[in-house]
């Protein structure tokens, strides 16, 4: 006998049509070469459409070669890079995956060596290059920034336009802008961060203007008919920084202008946040910014058994929630949940031979 299950049921947003509320997070693979995907990247990928994800998240991928957390990032910023991406997300598509990607730009936090190489900036002699950011301090260890003009900052929005024009052409349905975890973006909201006295500078209408100007820029580029997410670090978890209510005031500013759906996570502008990580710690802020900015919300952050993911949703917490490293413990996570919660069979025909219920 099927129950009911909230976590299984299907999602729309504008007219695209998500089967379910288990999403793949974007997790950076630090695995192609020139910002173009690959084998990797599809075999990645694509399992989790077997594994019964009703939306996949590409990595985040830089919208300009700057803009890669890591020389071995993905990118969107030239057609070579959209035309690898099409396999993959007709890869997704046809076994029921709706494809999304995340743009990014990681600004101070960019040119840095992938993680199982430790944390440090590539030297410009090994493939590196100069970071930039809202500030010219950096970020612990890494290599100082050098910090955007007025001029600069104000051409960025027509790099992540470009990247959106390029997710089209690559097949996905949704396009998420990083704004989170210390990113460029986050580098000027986090008044932790920014110490700019020009007009991205100061004041919270200043600090999130480029926020706004890049989600205006891609809105008006990005098909009608489409999503648009943003992730956003719903608080700094530093005293005097970024807080909760200033998410929430964030949240109806980028609704306004076209997102369809927060993705909420927190921290990473400064390295000594004492961040309390627990099962579902960052689930109240995506419930306070669905409640009080009434905008959709994606709940991430320690999610791992099916009935806690059920409750989020059941509750009223989120309308999604969105999986990491849980995913890739188990990239048949929904699968396995759908039958813990008795909501289904998600299981491919070539795989129901293996399904113990």
């Amino acid at each position: 006998m099927l129950n009911v299950s909230h976590l299984f049921e299907p999602l729309k947003l504008r007219d695209t049509l998500i089967p379910n509320r288990v999403w793949v997070s974007p997790m950076c693979q630090y695995s192609a070469h020139n910002g173009v995907p690959n084998d990797w990247h599809l075999v990645h990928l694509g399992q989790f459409a077997l594994g019964g994800a009703g939306l996949v998240i590409a990595e985040a991928t830089a919208v300009v070669p700057e803009g890669r957390i890591s020389p071995a990032d993905t990118g969107l910023w030239n057609d070579e890079q959209a035309s690898a991406w099409r396999r993959i997300t007709d890869f997704l598509r046809a076994h029921g995956a709706v494809p999304a990607i995340q743009l990014a730009h990681a600004g101070r936090k960019a040119s840095t060596a992938v993680p199982w190489e430790g944390e440090h900036t590539v030297p410009e002699t090994e493939g590196g290059w100069p970071t930039v950011s809202s500030t010219n301090q950096p970020f612990g260890s890494l290599a100082a920034p050098r910090a955007l003009t007025t001029d600069e900052v104000a051409a960025l929005p027509e790099h992540f336009a470009a990247a959106a024009r390029r997710a089209e052409t690559a097949g996905f349905d949704v396009v998420e802008l990083h704004f989170a975890h210390g990113y460029l973006a986050h580098q000027f909201y986090s008044p932790l961060v920014n110490d700019r006295t020009d007009r991205y500078g100061g004041s919270f209408d200043n600090r999130v203007r480029l926020l706004l100007e890049i989600t205006e820029a891609v809105r008006q580029v990005w098909p009608a008919h489409r999503p648009l997410f943003a992730r956003i670090s719903a608080t700094d978890w530093v005293e005097g920084g970024w807080t909760g209510d200033d998410s929430i005031r964030l949240a109806r500013l980028l609704a306004d202008r076209g997102v369809d759906l927060i993705d909420t996570s927190s921290g990473g502008a400064v390295p000594d946040a004492r961040i309390p990580v627990r099962p579902g710690y960052q689930v109240p802020f995506a419930r306070q910014i669905r409640t009080e900015a009434r905008v959709p919300t994606g709940a991430v952050g320690l999610i791992t058994a099916p009935e806690q993911a059920e409750e989020i949703i059941a509750s009223g917490s989120a309308d999604a929630v969105l999986l990491g490293r849980a995913m890739l413990r188990d990239p048949h996570w929904p699968l396995h949940a759908a039958d813990r919660l008795r909501a289904g069979n998600l299981w491919p025909k070539p795989y129901e031979r293996a399904r113990l219920n």
